[in-house]
């Protein structure tokens, strides 16, 4: 079963470049990972700006694999420096309301 993730990072103001900059070569490995169906960054236009990552997966096993990947791991410690406090992260199963 697919799973969705979807995590919100608030970012040091003045730290915005070099959080896309760490995130380009995160998202860009993620894209290529087997089982990763899905991932992109975005940023919101209001309020704090913060930073959202939309993930979609093909099963639990692939989040798993991408949290193991060096390139995760990579982007976790730069973005530990850069991120005003901690991710929010939510991660979800399709809900089938099809008949």
């Amino acid at each position: 079963m697919t799973v969705k993730v979807i995590a919100f990072v608030t970012v040091k103001p003045g730290h915005e470049d070099a959080f896309v900059a760490a995130a380009r070569i995160c998202v860009a490995a993620s894209r290529a990972e087997p089982g990763v169906l899905h991932y992109d960054l975005w940023r919101e236009t209001e309020g704090e700006r913060r930073f959202v990552f939309n993930e979609l997966y093909a099963d639990d096993a692939a989040v798993q694999a991408h949290m193991g990947s060096d390139h995760f791991k990579a982007f976790g410690l730069a973005a530990r420096d850069l991120a005003a406090a901690r991710p929010q992260i939510i991660a979800t199963q399709a809900v089938d309301v099809a008949p």
